[in-house]
């Protein structure tokens, strides 16, 4: 699923967004505030939705190459957040919907069933 879809979808601000970024497509979703979990069981071309606002998120984003993550719940990224995915080139998104009801609505449109069981 493209990142434009994604944004569609889930009613998404765009709080920074790489230009080359809007065609890439994405097979997996990861939705945690754990990152401990998030570096044991990502898949590759996975969006990260969660629902915490520091920088922790794009360090880990990087380090699994992650190109996109989704704030849930209506939160606002923090400035020292908002850096350094700047820096990173990391896609910063936020929605106003919950984690599990965002990831059922990429899930029911899509997203992640191919590789499902």
């Amino acid at each position: 699923m493209k990142l434009t879809k994604i944004k569609e979808l889930l009613n998404c601000r765009v709080y920074f967004e790489p230009e080359d970024l809007c065609n890439e497509e994405f097979l997996n979703a990861c939705g945690s505030d754990l990152m401990s979990d998030v570096l044991a069981f990502v898949k590759e071309k996975v969006i990260l939705l969660t629902g915490l606002v520091n920088p922790q998120v794009v360090r880990t984003a990087e380090m699994m190459d992650i190109k996109a993550v989704i704030i849930v719940r209506g939160k606002q990224p923090s400035e020292e957040m908002l850096k350094l995915a700047k820096e990173k080139c990391i896609a910063l998104l936020g929605t106003d919907y919950p984690m599990f009801q965002a990831c059922g609505i990429l899930y029911e449109n899509g997203l992640g069933k191919e590789r499902c069981c």
